[in-house]
């Protein structure tokens, strides 16, 4: 997707060193506003990402006539007025998630019990992304959809109403899918119930308690039944950083030598952790330190170091849900590893905010990296440094821009890579602090 920014990247002049805050946690910041806006009362939220994916949610709910108040300047802080379960008014516009699907995947969840009309849409990219997986038990609930692209895609329109509860088994391994179907049950008759074939990300399910709505779990079903109310929580909710953007700068100081970087109140979650298991047994040194909980996440500041080389690796199948927006980095990990990296079962990445196993291949392929791609994944043989003095196309996906960032790095000449701006998506302050740990990255004006 051409959308411009151009970063000019690498090769690292010294070894890493500092002490990073990355943003909060990107899923649970669109969680956050969603249900504080369908809550009873005022839920004061710290730690939120102010990111485009993120503001995008919010203002999805304005249009609403939810009141929002930013506290900071930064809008890392806000207070949400909320309008309860059954407050939101009809939008006098078309809402635009952005490139987030996140947002779109979940706001069809709560737009599904409304009694009015409403049109979803997003960019180039969210419009290509499927977004089936959601309408079908939707639909199965009772809501009325008419989607565009055979029925699978963006824009769409959802008439809510009346709702029932299902049980609903996801074919796919989608935190999103799932948190759609039980906010949907919110606003349903009876109980909801999702199977999954592999646990994903659980951020929905400990956070529902905190606004007074339970989830259970019973011989692998996780259970909504609904209470008929949200109750804002009394004390603030704060968001951990995320672990998302934390994982570029653990692969940066774990592939530039003689680096040592801390990462601090990272989310350690398991479902969330998949890219440090990965990384541990490919070799990395990662050293947790002064764990705790916040709400009902867990957290722990992490050291990354560069000690020595890392190592090839076949990535476990239970990993893989646990890791799925990490890969992009994990790929640079693997093509500066020695040996031979294998991914397979990963299908849900050609499904992204681009097609990441192509996208990443290709880049990394112009630098030098030997590849082999499959439907499902892919095979990577590392090499002691990637080639520079090229010119790479993140494609408008963020999380590739800020890849090939780390791997210009080990590059033996600067790189170029263009249509990255949507970085600021999930990530608006990455060059900044990339350069603040003494990486070699900038922004070229345009």
């Amino acid at each position: 997707m051409k959308i411009g920014g151009t970063l000019l990247a690498g090769p690292a002049e010294a070894a890493l060193h500092g002490v990073l805050q990355v943003p909060g946690d990107k899923s649970m910041s669109h969680r956050s506003v969603m249900m504080a806006a369908v809550a009873d009362g005022v839920t004061e939220i710290s730690g939120f990402l102010p990111g485009e994916d993120c503001l995008a949610t919010a203002s999805m709910f304005e249009c609403m006539g939810v009141s929002i108040e930013w506290l900071n300047a930064e809008k890392t802080a806000l207070r949400v007025q909320g309008a309860g379960l059954h407050g939101l008014q009809a939008p006098d516009r078309i809402l635009d998630a952005g490139n987030s699907g996140t947002c779109a995947r979940l706001m069809l969840g709560l737009l599904a019990g409304q009694p009015f009309a409403s049109t979803l849409t997003g960019d180039e990219s969210l419009r290509r992304r499927p977004m089936r997986r959601v309408i079908e038990p939707l639909r199965r609930m009772g809501a009325n959809i008419t989607a565009s692209g055979d029925g699978d895609l963006l824009p769409l329109t959802i008439q809510g109403g009346s709702l029932s509860g299902i049980d609903f088994e996801s074919e796919v391994a989608s935190a999103q899918v799932k948190s759609c179907v039980l906010l949907a049950g919110l606003y349903a008759r009876g109980d909801t119930r999702v199977r999954e074939p592999r646990p994903t990300r659980d951020h929905t399910e400990r956070m529902l308690p905190l606004f007074g709505q339970p989830v259970g779990e019973c011989d692998g079903w996780i259970v909504l039944h609904p209470s008929g109310e949200l109750r804002a929580p009394e004390d603030v909710l704060t968001i951990p950083a995320d672990p998302s953007s934390a994982a570029f700068f653990a692969v940066a100081a774990t592939i530039v030598p003689g680096s040592e970087v801390m990462l601090t109140n990272i989310g350690i979650n398991p479902r969330r952790d998949g890219w440090r298991r990965i990384l541990t047994a490919m070799g990395a040194d990662l050293e947790t330190s002064r764990e705790y909980a916040v709400g009902e996440e867990p957290v722990a500041d992490i050291r990354a170091c560069c000690r020595q080389k890392l190592a090839g690796v076949k990535v476990a199948a239970l990993d893989v849900p646990d890791a799925i927006d990490e890969f992009p980095i994990l790929f640079v990990a693997a093509s500066l590893a020695d040996g031979v990296f294998m991914l397979r079962g990963a299908s849900e990445l050609r499904v992204k905010e681009s097609d990441r196993i192509a996208v990443m291949a290709g880049a990394l392929r112009a630098m030098g990296a030997e590849i082999e791609e499959w439907p499902d994944g892919l095979q990577i043989h590392g090499r002691p440094r990637l080639k520079g003095g090229v010119e790479v196309d993140a494609h408008g996906d963020h999380r590739v821009a800020m890849a090939m960032a780390v791997a210009a790095q080990m590059a033996d000449a600067p790189v170029l890579i263009h249509n990255a701006a949507a970085i600021a998506t999930s990530f608006p302050g990455f060059v900044e602090q990339a350069q603040s740990i003494g990486m070699n990255v900038r922004w070229l004006e345009e």
